[in-house]
């Protein structure tokens, strides 16, 4: 009996954390989904769009396709990131709590915990929601009047069928791994660490004391955005040039002059940076990142640890 209860309530734990996550995922997603098309666009040097910068840009997509331009994309988005977003932070529950008993309360390296689960978290949620990545790149890239793809189950049918089957919807996959591992790490380790020295240090003005919850301290909404846009800033930092490396793999295929970018990640990485350097090459594109990662983490970890509120799950931390 008592067993049957304790299942009933991993279960329970498991479908609320599902949920929280893949809303938080979501909103953070759409919240951002004009400025994620304008990034794939200059990533990938698209034609009519390379020459223009960022607000230039987004003033080009209204004026030449429209307002609903800007979402281009989204649909397969939102199809991708809940399951993504759901599955990333239900595993670094998971994660959290084996490498805390691994690790043990160990003060040089305090936290790392979260780094190890955050990067686990990231693999695992990437593992089996990138075919989507590479269908939703591919929609956000056409241009209206251009279009090779009609929709969601096209663009996949039409990958498999004229580029070597489900290795094709995986381009760029490697790239990913590797570029997600410290992205994720460092984005749930960052936010750790600021919450935490934010309910340490300052927490007359950036908590909550909820008793209803866990009698500890939960962090105040504005206080959930900064520490997540923080964590986004300083994650994508580190990892920019590998998303790049990720996109133009994903789009190889859609121009004949891309079709190089496809050969394989190191080949692909080393010719961004051989044609376009560093600054208009690798990280191409890194202005318009930290506007859309800043607000899209912090929107993703602030509804996060909201959901989990609303949820009954434990988001209050007792601070020695």
């Amino acid at each position: 009996m008592a067993l049957t209860q304790e299942k009933s309530k991993d279960i329970n734990f498991v479908l609320k954390n599902l949920l929280a996550g893949g809303v938080a995922g979501m909103c953070s997603k759409t919240t951002v989904a004009p400025l994620d098309r304008m990034k794939i666009l200059l990533q990938a040097h698209q034609t009519h769009y390379k020459h223009l910068g960022v607000f230039s840009g987004l003033i080009n997509i209204v004026k030449k396709e429209s307002f609903i331009a800007l979402y281009k994309g989204n649909g397969a988005q939102m199809v991708r990131i809940f399951p993504y977003a759901a599955t990333q932070f239900t595993a670094f529950e998971f994660y959290k709590r084996y490498f805390s008993k691994l690790i043990g309360p160990t003060p040089t390296i305090q936290h790392m915990d979260k780094f190890f689960a955050g990067a686990g978290a990231g693999l695992t949620a990437v593992l089996l929601t990138y075919p989507l990545d590479t269908i939703r790149a591919r929609l956000a890239f056409q241009v209206t009047g251009e279009h090779k793809y009609t929709g969601i189950l096209h663009t996949a049918t039409t990958i498999l069928k004229e580029e070597g089957g489900i290795r094709a919807l995986y381009r760029g996959f490697l790239a990913t791994l590797i570029g997600m591992a410290p992205y994720a790490g460092l984005s749930f380790y960052c936010f750790e660490v600021i919450k935490y020295a934010c309910m340490k240090y300052i927490p007359n003005y950036t908590c909550n004391n909820l008793e209803r919850n866990t009698g500890g301290l939960v962090l105040i909404v504005p206080a959930k955005l900064f520490c997540g846009g923080f964590a986004g800033a300083i994650a994508q930092t580190f990892s920019y040039p590998l998303d790049v490396t990720r996109r133009r793999m994903q789009l190889a295929m859609m121009d004949s002059e891309t079709r190089r970018f496809g050969i394989g990640m190191w080949s692909t990485l080393k010719l961004i940076y051989t044609e376009n350097g560093i600054t208009k090459g690798l990280y191409r594109g890194m202005s318009i990142n930290y506007l859309r990662a800043i607000p899209m983490v912090a929107v993703s970890f602030a509804t996060y640890e909201m959901m989990k509120q609303t949820l009954n799950l434990d988001t209050g931390m007792k601070i020695s």
